[in-house]
């Protein structure tokens, strides 16, 4: 299967990174950010400091965030039941595991969710940042072995999508 194959191609290539001190902080590091979207809150919320428009913002995203977590963990990997790519967690890494579905990853999903409406809020000057955060938290997934590379596409292109509805929203509302 070309996926499998796909797969254990990247986590070769991943493999060769493990090991190296600054590669399994920096990915352990945004991985356990990740979890519960927390690294993009302490955006949202640094953000929120700087404005009464920014602060508005920033309501508006922990909810955005919250809908997003809300479509992707109770609904989206309800329907796909892929298992993870190790049972426990690889052990050179202390992340939690979820007891959710691994395909979509929702690090992945939430992160490009969030890189695209702050983008939207902030210009496209800000987007190779917001980016760069969200593809660092959607890699750590993989690098930790919580999540099989494909599973990291996956939740990019759930959170684009959802990102892309919350854009709409966003310009129709208000």
């Amino acid at each position: 299967m070309k996926v499998a194959a796909f797969d254990t191609w990247a986590d070769a290539g991943l493999e060769r990174l493990r090991g190296n001190r600054f590669t399994d902080r920096l990915f352990t590091t945004a991985s356990v950010l990740g979890d519960f979207s927390l690294i993009w809150h302490l955006i949202g919320a640094t953000r929120g400091l700087t404005s009464n428009s920014r602060a508005n913002q920033a309501f508006a995203f922990f909810a955005l965030i919250a809908a997003e977590s809300l479509i992707v963990n109770q609904g989206i990997k309800r329907l796909f039941r892929r298992a993870r790519p190790t049972e426990a967690g690889d052990p050179r890494f202390p992340v939690r595991k979820p007891a959710t579905s691994s395909f979509p990853s929702g690090h992945a999903s939430a992160a490009f969710f969030a890189a695209t409406v702050l983008t939207y809020w902030s210009g496209i000057a800000w987007a190779p940042a917001w980016f760069a955060v969200a593809l660092v938290v959607a890699i750590s997934r993989a690098y930790v072995r919580i999540h099989h590379p494909s599973d990291i596409i996956g939740g990019a292109m759930v959170g684009l999508a959802l990102g892309w509805a919350a854009v709409v929203a966003l310009r129709a509302f208000g």
